[in-house]
């Protein structure tokens, strides 16, 4: 049957949806963004099918395979309708075999056009590891917890800057109060594929700009190589004094569920240590956010002064302020590296007019 390569298939007939035929847990492991499931199995009849291909014979499984999409195929012709109505889609499994080769057989008898993937997710994923090993152009933004860093880099894409939102993708904020507020974390593979589908449309001929992380952002970590990428680029430090940052946070989590306040704090109390544990829970039984945030604090910035000390070969940029608006910051963010003359902004982008001397 006609395939076509991954990056045809990326990139379209984007009228035509992805149309994702492995089993509902495997699709929700991970699946090519904005892919749809349609499955031709369900888990349990992936699994016997697995079971009876190693127990019996391929033969059997074959057959027990046929006997499960036989009854099924008027239902999966009427879903594949409802999700492409133009009778256009893009197809894959896992290997490009039997499974997408059995649902473009029965779609095509249904009149729909197929644009079948070769060599099926497994491909995908094989790109998608390749993408956290090209060289980017990174510049990092760094900063004590409670900074803004998040609020800059969105005023710098508003600007026109190039950025790659890591927390975003990761629907997590990296510190122990990371989750609270934010969407279920994507699986680990999912955060990859969202990830490198992200760096795919980002034009490497500008700088682009990511937050510092850990490792780990909240379940999920960075890929290896991108993490030795970020550590290795210019590191532009915001440093806004704590109470500040302690003002900021505390009015962010003013509106919090305390429950969800307490556990972040339990998760690091052997850190922070027993009594500054009990105060900092006492704190938020009064609805002491500031003392709250005050005593993570203590722990949050000695933690972010080490690792920024183990930076060693790091092209380090301070860039002082008396505030945590956004605003403000990011013009003095941009100033700072106009003074160290990294800039290859486009000819059609000017710096932006808050700058700060």
């Amino acid at each position: 049957m006609p395939r076509i390569p991954l990056t045809d298939f990326l990139t379209g007939p984007t009228h035509a949806p992805i149309l994702d035929v492995r089993a509902p847990l495997e699709y929700a492991h991970g699946h090519i963004p904005g892919a749809l499931n349609l499955p031709l199995f369900s888990n349990e009849e992936r699994a016997r099918i697995g079971t009876t291909y190693k127990q019996v014979s391929q033969e059997k499984a074959v057959l027990l395979g046929l006997d499960f999409f036989g009854p099924n195929m008027s239902s999966m012709v009427k879903q594949a309708q409802k999700l492409a109505p133009n009778k256009e889609v893009r197809l894959h499994c896992w290997r490009g075999g039997m499974r997408s080769g059995a649902v473009q057989w029965l779609l095509e008898l249904a009149g729909f056009r197929v644009h079948l993937l070769d060599k099926g997710y497994k491909d995908y994923r094989r790109w998608v590891l390749e993408q956290f090993s090209q060289p980017l152009p990174l510049l990092v933004l760094g900063g004590l917890t409670g900074s803004g860093k998040t609020d800059v880099l969105q005023v710098l894409a508003h600007r026109g800057e190039t950025i790659i939102d890591l927390e975003g993708l990761a629907h997590h904020k990296g510190s122990s109060f990371g989750g609270i507020g934010m969407e279920a974390q994507p699986t680990p593979e999912q955060f990859e594929n969202d990830l490198a589908g992200a760096l795919s449309r980002t034009p490497l001929d500008n700088l682009i700009w990511v937050e510092d992380e850990s490792l780990m952002i909240g379940a999920v970590h960075l890929p290896k190589p991108l993490y030795e990428q970020m550590h290795r680029a210019p590191l532009i430090v915001l440093e806004v004094p704590r109470p500040m940052r302690t003002r900021k946070l505390a009015e962010e989590y003013c509106q919090a569920d305390p429950e969800l306040l307490k556990a972040a704090i339990q998760r690091i109390s052997k850190r922070l240590g027993g009594l500054a544990t009990q105060e900092a829970l006492a704190a938020i039984d009064a609805g002491d956010m500031e003392k709250m945030v005050d005593l993570a604090l203590t722990y949050y910035d000695k933690a972010y002064r080490y690792a920024l000390a183990a930076r060693t070969g790091t092209q380090l940029i301070q860039v002082p302020s008396e505030t945590c608006d956004p605003v403000e910051n990011a013009g003095r963010v941009m100033a700072a590296l106009r003074r160290e003359g990294i800039s290859n902004l486009p000819a059609t982008m000017s710096l932006p007019d808050t700058d700060v001397a």
